[in-house]
């Protein structure tokens, strides 16, 4: 084990119901990569008291986590393109004092549709928050359309079906789709709705493609649901591990090999 001293760079996260896949992804790294940085997760009662301490105890990297991805961008010096191209973010850089603001959902899912070979055809993005749109703006880009976003909240559903040319629907009661991406806390362990289905069985039977980003558990109500129905499906573990991989080069400068960052996936959810 390596020694812990005044030089070694901490590395957080801060996320309303914190786990350890993302301390045991990137402690995995530092310890294979011989770094000297350790990472250790948070939950915090006050979010600008937590970025506050980002900037003045030098911790170098922040993971931001629901529901906080839009909340500190009024609290970052600077965004960057990925961050600023969907108003949300997930990961801040802290260099010397100055908070760079990234966001990198938006690549994981982009890689993840082409790497699972998923054609461009229609899709439903449940939610508008943060990671909702990530998944608007990746799938757009990508090819897919005509696009859906049901939420429940109507200002900002609407916003974001409209910027990208898209619709908005309070439910997805009778949705017909191609790919459903489930971009909301249902599923998730440990929350409100961890037992429930984001969408009717109906509609994932209907649909070619289920995506949860929902990453723990990794076996969602959904991701269950959709196996059952023989459907193929993309899982929040896949979406956790990409965009951390990204995390970590842009904390550390160092870029793991695919088969290092596969390891520190399978050892992050053991």
């Amino acid at each position: 084990m390596r020694e812990i001293t005044k030089d070694t760079q901490l590395c957080i996260s801060l996320s309303a119901r914190p786990t350890n896949i993302g301390t045991r992804f990137h402690n995995h790294l530092y310890e294979v990569l011989d770094l000297d940085f350790i990472y250790k997760a948070f939950t915090t009662d006050d979010i600008t008291q937590a970025i506050a301490g980002v900037r003045g105890l030098g911790i170098r990297g922040c993971a931001v986590s629901m529901p906080w991805k839009e909340d500190v961008i009024a609290m970052v010096d600077e965004m960057a393109d990925s961050a600023v191209a969907i108003q949300s973010v997930n990961t801040i850089v802290n260099n010397a004092g100055h908070l760079t603001a990234y966001n990198t959902d938006y690549q994981a899912i982009y890689d993840l549709l082409d790497s699972h070979n998923v054609r461009p055809g229609s899709f439903a993005v449940l939610g508008s928050g943060g990671m909702a749109k990530a998944a608007v703006a990746a799938l757009t880009n990508a090819g897919f359309g005509p696009g859906t976003v049901v939420a429940r909240n109507e200002t900002s559903g609407r916003a974001l079906a409209e910027q990208y040319g898209h619709t908005w629907r309070p439910t997805a009661d009778g949705l017909e789709t191609s790919l459903v991406l489930n971009a909301t806390p249902v599923g998730m362990a440990g929350g409100p709705a961890q037992d429930e289905l984001a969408v009717h069985e109906s509609v994932i039977a209907q649909a070619n493609v289920i995506f949860d980003v929902v990453a723990f558990p990794s076996e969602t109500p959904l991701v269950l649901a959709a196996r059952a129905l023989g459907k193929p499906v993309i899982t929040g573990a896949e979406v956790i591990a990409l965009q951390a991989a990204e995390q970590f080069v842009l904390y550390t400068g160092v870029r793991p090999t695919h088969d290092q960052v596969a390891e520190a996936s399978r050892i992050s959810r053991a």
